[in-house]
C-alpha cells in the first residue's frame, strides 16, 4: 500500500477544484516544482459515465489529461512563489492513449515538469494502469495571478 502524502482536502488547498471536476484523490510522492505522483480511484458513480458510454462504460480521455494537468498543477501551485495562484491549460501535445480506464480502475498519474520559465512551463503526463500505460502527453501551462 502506498503512502499518502496529501489527501484530497489537502489538494484541494493548493487546486481550485472541486467535485464534480477535483479529478486527484490523493498525492502519494512529491518534488515540488519537479514531479508529482497521484491517484484517481475510478467510481462506478462517476458523472460521465451516464453517457460514456452506457454499454461499455470508459473514462473519457479528455478527463484523463484533465486529471495529469491537475496533477502537474498541485506540484507547481505547491513552489513558494505560486501559492495561491492559478494554473491554466496552454495545450496537450502528442496524446496518445492505450488502454481503456473503466469504473474500479486505479489510475497512477505521474507527471514531471520538464521546463518551467516565468509563468509558463512544459511537463509530461503519464497515467498508468495496472503498471501499463494508459496514456501519455506533453502539457504546456501558464501561472496566473
Amino acid at each position: 500500500m502506498d503512502k499518502i502524502l496529501m489527501n484530497k482536502e489537502q489538494i484541494m488547498e493548493i487546486i481550485p477544484h472541486r467535485d464534480p471536476f477535483l479529478l486527484i484523490d490523493e498525492i502519494l510522492e512529491m518534488e515540488i516544482g519537479a514531479r508529482v505522483l497521484a491517484v484517481k480511484y475510478v467510481r462506478e458513480d462517476e458523472y460521465y459515465f451516464r453517457g460514456h458510454f452506457p454499454q461499455e462504460k470508459i473514462m473519457p480521455g479528455v478527463l484523463i489529461i484533465e486529471a495529469l494537468a491537475q496533477t502537474g498543477a498541485v506540484g507547481i501551485l505547491s513552489m513558494p512563489a505560486n501559492l495561491g495562484k492559478i494554473a491554466y491549460f496552454g495545450g496537450i501535445r502528442d496524446a496518445k492513449f492505450r488502454e481503456k480506464v473503466q469504473p474500479g480502475d486505479t489510475l497512477k498519474l505521474e507527471v514531471t515538469l520538464d521546463r518551467v520559465r516565468g509563468r509558463a512551463g512544459v511537463g509530461t503526463g503519464t497515467a498508468w494502469l495496472n503498471g501499463k500505460v494508459a496514456c501519455k502527453c506533453g502539457i504546456l501551462f501558464a501561472i496566473g495571478s
